[in-house]
């Protein structure tokens, strides 16, 4: 009887030994995870709370289209897919036949032009000369006239002789009225310009300067340093003005463009640190960056057909907004990134001094400079062409004093015609 007492004791505790160890172990268990709460929240609250992320986040640039500013053949292509190209080097050459008999026949108007006006400026002293020598006809006519009038009376000329000397008076007078207004005409072509300044020149060097700019804009150079690409020209290939040849992209200027939900930018200000990771690089690579702006809209607004929610059924989705990353110009130097490339964002919200919205115009516009030397040589040009056809006077300078009035008398216009 005592053993099976012994036996029917120790069961009991055999059998309650199990739940007081799967107690210890959900206790233990509910103690680890009420402790990895408490310690997630603090750090929700004293730090995690102050970042937003995304990996919706991709690495934007410029795309520098190449476009031809007039129609033409292409007969050469100096650059490829990949290539590095600098700003101004040729990419492109266009069939330059037909814009260079234009610009020969604009050089030879623009020459025929100036030697034109330099011979109204002549004109002005041979057509004052002549109106000296017309105002001396008629001085002696008039005298002629008043010397027989005198001895009229006497008989020692006849009335005819007198009817003469009156016809010969009115003929200097009317020859007088004649030169001055061939005067005054010639001198309304000249009156207050130069040859250079002279309308006639003007228009002339500006066909001469739309001719050159066909001429040389049919070499296209890069607009920018960059590399290609989509280059989808071919040689023989008849191009038109605006047609996309290919494209520069500058690596060097790209930025990322992060799309954040909208209930995450809520504390998000222009100017807060960033930190990024690019999928190629992995996280050995942490480039630092700064927002630079938000976007106007949210991308499903500036898609190509936006959602149209006027509708019986509706749902709500969340709208993600384009962020704008600014990177370290440094860091891209020593990890270049390129276009489309993914990327993980996290944004630091701490600071919130920062403006909402881009308060200031950028900073450093885009632009180009590689048209500029175009102009400048066409005016080289046509300021060289005056200088020869003007008797070598400089384009810059009055190359004839300005010519005196209608009004003026004879012997000052002359001089100053000849001077």
């Amino acid at each position: 009887m005592s053993e099976n007492q012994n036996a029917a004791g120790k069961q009991p505790q055999q059998a309650s030994n199990p739940n007081g160890k799967r107690k210890r172990m959900l206790l233990t268990l509910t103690t680890v995870i009420v402790v990895a709460g408490v310690a997630y929240g603090a750090y929700w609250a004293m730090y995690g709370r102050y970042f937003e992320n995304t990996d919706d986040a991709y690495v934007a640039g410029n795309v520098v289209q190449v476009t031809p500013l007039v129609a033409g053949t292409v007969v050469s292509i100096s650059a490829d897919d990949t290539q590095l190209v600098t700003s101004g080097q040729p990419l492109i050459q266009l069939d330059r036949a037909d814009s260079q008999v234009a610009l020969e026949q604009a050089e030879a108007q623009l020459a025929q032009a100036v030697r034109e006006v330099r011979t109204l400026y002549v004109n002005n002293g041979s057509l004052a000369a002549n109106v000296s020598m017309r105002e001396a006809d008629l001085a002696k006519a008039r005298e002629d006239l008043r010397r027989r009038q005198a001895i009229s009376g006497t008989g020692a000329v006849s009335s005819e002789e007198i009817s003469h000397a009156q016809t010969a008076l009115k003929a200097a007078e009317s020859s007088l009225l004649a030169a001055r207004e061939q005067l005054a005409s010639n001198q309304a072509l000249t009156d207050h310009t130069t040859v250079e300044k002279h309308p006639n020149v003007q228009r002339a060097a500006a066909n001469l300067r739309s001719a050159y700019l066909a001429y040389a804009r049919s070499t296209l150079p890069a607009p920018v340093t960059g590399y290609v690409a989509k280059r989808s020209v071919q040689v023989g290939q008849r191009v038109a003005a605006g047609s996309p040849l290919m494209a520069v992209v500058p690596l060097d200027q790209v930025w990322v463009d992060a799309n954040f939900k909208e209930v995450q930018i809520t504390h998000m200000r222009v100017g807060q640190p960033v930190t990024l990771e690019a999928d190629v690089y992995g996280s050995k690579v942490k480039y630092q960056g700064k927002v630079e702006g938000f976007s106007a809209g949210t991308g499903s607004a500036f898609s190509l057909l936006p959602a149209q929610n006027a509708t019986g059924n509706w749902i709500k989705v969340v709208q993600r907004l384009p962020v704008r990353i600014a990177l370290d110009p440094q860091q891209l130097k020593d990890h270049p990134l390129r276009v489309g490339l993914s990327m993980n964002v996290t944004v630091d919200v701490r600071k919130e001094e920062g403006a909402a919205m881009a308060a200031a115009p950028a900073p450093r516009p885009l632009q180009t400079d590689v048209y500029e030397k175009v102009g400048h040589d066409a005016d080289a040009l046509i300021e060289r062409i005056i200088s020869n056809n003007n008797g070598g006077r400089p384009a810059s300078l009055p190359a004839t004093p300005q010519a005196d009035s209608a009004s003026a008398s004879a012997k000052p216009t002359a001089a100053n015609a000849n001077s």
